[in-house]
């Protein structure tokens, strides 16, 4: 059975060349890059080429990268790091759509004494900047949000956020886990301060991320220990990992054109078929603003687990809400905060493509996806009693 995989913004396959690229320092040039002696010198310079690599992506010094296990890190650190650097202010501002990382984050901080504002987001997933501008204080520590919803695709305006917040003189945190690689980043023309990235969902391996710091940013070091990353991160670099990161950044900077062109085609493709095809189906998300690859749909008065399970049997990979909320019985977070109706909240399923999803795969999904549905229904007392009513009514 081929895989037809869909759960791109869960994570993504390495690509090919990202693990080549990695090989050398899983065998023979396994030196510590710290190390003074030539042997680890190797590592040390893949090390630093990399990271150069990564800075040319999205634009900023090499300095002001930190490498991190993984975007959830990432979000800690910036999120910790600052508070610790900003004793005496208590107020920290989100969005409710966020990622785990920084929801529950925020809320811990949050039963430590701050105050937390969690601000809304309307009908198509999208932030009213006003609403931002009405929650700063003199009190604020830091403002954290998300550069693209990791369910909807949905793209915030981080530009104008960023003018608001920095005329504040308050700290500008962004979680671009979703973002990069499939979007232009510039970090020398946006007003953020710190920004979280995670290796794979860019086709890197997993168990590798970044942050970038601003020059000049106060934060405190997040994980102690050894002098490595400026004695910003302690712990050993993991040096395959990290030239895998590099070469993943060299492809999307590559591959960028095609994200915004051939895989938002794609998804127009599958999503325009599936809702012009499936009754009682509807996008969550707007239309025009958000990712070229995520398209989140709602199927009515059924389960969007058990479309899962159906379509997991013909080898088709999607999610219902998001992988690290996948398995809860409650629907999506992102999902209640949009006020999407409970009937269609849970039967909402993310499909997510990437740069190595084929026409192919697209028409298997279409041709196959609609019978499931059909099946589902046909189980359903609360379609059988939408159908009876609408009927009747005609």
């Amino acid at each position: 059975m081929n895989i037809v995989y869909l759960d791109n913004n869960a994570t993504t396959r390495i690509a090919p060349e990202v693990f080549e690229e990695m090989k050398p320092f899983l065998t023979a040039n396994y030196g510590n890059p710290s190390s003074m002696y030539k042997f680890g010198a190797v590592a040390g310079a893949a090390v630093k080429e990399a990271r150069g690599r990564i800075c040319s992506l999205i634009n900023c010094k090499e300095s002001e990268l930190v490498f991190t296990s993984c975007g959830t890190e990432s979000d800690n650190y910036a999120i910790r790091g600052v508070l610790d650097a900003y004793p005496d202010k208590k107020h920290i501002i989100t969005t409710r759509v966020e990622h785990p990382a920084v929801l529950n984050t925020v809320t811990r901080m949050g039963k430590r004494g701050y105050k937390v504002t969690l601000l809304g987001v309307d009908r198509e997933g999208r932030l009213n900047p006003d609403e931002l501008r009405d929650a700063l204080t003199d009190d604020t520590a830091l403002v954290s949000i998300m550069y693209a919803n990791n369910e909807t695709g949905v793209i915030f305006p981080i530009e104008k956020a960023g003018e608001m917040v920095k005329a504040r003189g308050i700290p500008f945190h962004v979680d671009a886990v979703q973002a990069i690689g499939k979007l232009p980043i510039d970090m020398e023309k946006l007003p953020v301060d710190l920004m979280s990235f995670s290796g794979h969902k860019l086709h890197a391996p997993k168990g590798i991320g970044a942050l970038y710091i601003r020059r000049g940013t106060r934060i405190q070091p997040f994980m102690l220990g050894g002098h490595q990353e400026r004695n910003r991160r302690g712990g050993t670099e993991n040096v395959p990992y990290i030239a895998g990161l590099g070469k993943a950044c060299d492809l999307a900077r590559e591959t960028i054109a095609h994200e915004q062109q051939t895989v938002r085609r794609l998804r127009d493709k599958l999503e325009s078929g599936i809702l012009s095809t499936i009754p009682g189906s509807i996008r969550n998300g707007h239309k025009d603003d958000r990712l070229p690859n995520t398209s989140n749909i709602s199927f009515e008065y059924i389960e969007g687990e058990a479309i899962l399970l159906l379509m997991d049997e013909l080898g088709i990979c999607a999610s219902s809400g998001s992988a690290c909320t996948s398995g809860a019985l409650e629907p999506s977070h992102v999902l209640r905060a949009m006020g999407v109706p409970f009937t269609l909240s849970h039967g909402s399923v993310r499909f997510s493509l990437s740069r190595y999803t084929t026409e192919e795969e697209i028409d298997f999904v279409l041709k196959e996806l609609p019978p499931i549905i059909q099946r589902l229904r046909n189980i359903s007392p609360y379609w059988q009693e939408s159908m009876a009513g609408v009927k009747k009514t005609g």
